[in-house]
């Protein structure tokens, strides 16, 4: 695997499940693979799980970790071709990215939608520049439309625990006071739709998915009816995609938030979450703290499926 950006990298989901359970059992069975191997992960953004799982999951392999925040640790950088650089901005990502990659085997890209501009967003600008200039292997830790490493773990969690062949998995929109990208319902509803599951989407008129992503998926507007039956509640927010209200939040009705008489309608659900959460507002506590709740085993397979996808880029070089 030379890039990892989205399910379709990954190759057959059953296979890629059983080697991160392999992974899982034995973390340091592969660690030859990344003897004097550098991992540069360059952050645009914020992160807590992702930095940590990333580098734990290299650190497995036996790989040296740089890791760079463009925001606090390197010049401003220019991203637009033909802009006039006489702002606060000192080097264009154009010289930035092949001098990153004289000093690294390895790139993974954190780069979070600005949702402003659709089309930019959508084109996936920043990873795509990495993936053409780098010279690298590159993976995405995030990027304008997709969150891959959290929706295989997503999928690793959901293969754990299920009780069934084909579980009923629904993801609900939920409330948040800020407008968030549509990156992680995206990237779930697209690894989901690579499954048998029974897959379901819920939300509020006006925050349709790009259809794309929605794919095969059911969509119901109706929350509770959505949820009746479930095995797998996925809770997310998204701001809005469609024009002229891209980016923006368009309801924060607490009607929306998951609380225990919702998850009541349910098939005794697994509650999930891809963390940060806002309490009482995506979720109640009483559901979150609950033994149903498995955003924490969910969370701590972030260091599987990222080091699945660095084993196979490290198999690949």
């Amino acid at each position: 695997m030379r890039n990892f950006t989205n399910v379709h990298d990954i190759g057959p989901l059953d296979l890629a499940v059983k080697e991160a359970l392999e992974v899982k059992a034995d973390r340091f069975a592969y660690s030859h693979l990344g003897k004097n191997r550098t991992l540069m992960m360059i952050f645009f953004n914020s992160s807590l799980r992702t930095r940590l799982s990333t580098q734990k999951a290299a650190m497995n392999l036996g790989m040296n970790v740089i890791v760079l925040d463009v925001n606090q640790g390197a010049w401003k950088l220019e991203t637009e071709r033909g802009v006039i650089m006489d702002g606060d901005k000192a080097e264009h990502l154009l010289e930035a990215i092949p001098v990153m990659g004289c000093y690294c085997d390895v790139i993974g890209v954190r780069s979070f939608a600005g949702l402003k501009d659709k089309a930019e967003d959508y084109e996936e600008r920043v990873i795509n520049q990495f993936i053409k200039y780098s010279g690298r292997p590159v993976f995405s830790m995030e990027a304008a439309t997709r969150h891959p490493l959290q929706s295989f773990a997503d999928l690793i969690t959901i293969e754990e625990y299920k009780t069934k062949a084909r579980p009923k998995v629904v993801m609900t929109w939920a409330p948040h006071p800020r407008a968030l990208p549509q990156a992680v319902p995206n990237s779930f509803a697209e690894w989901m739709n690579a499954t048998d599951y029974d897959f379901v989407i819920t939300h509020p008129h006006g925050y349709e998915l790009a259809p794309e992503f929605v794919g095969r998926a059911r969509v119901e507007y109706d929350q509770r009816k959505a949820l009746e039956g479930a095995d797998f509640v996925y809770a997310k927010n998204w701001s809005a995609y469609a024009d002229p209200d891209y980016g923006k939040v368009l309801s924060t009705d607490r009607e929306w938030t998951v609380d225990s008489e919702k998850m009541a309608l349910t098939d005794n659900a697994f509650f999930m979450h891809c963390l940060p959460v806002r309490r009482n507002m995506i979720v109640t506590d009483d559901v979150i703290e609950s033994e149903r709740s498995i955003v924490i085993p969910e969370a701590a397979n972030r260091e599987i499926s990222a080091q699945v996808v660095l084993k196979r880029i490290l198999e690949s070089l």
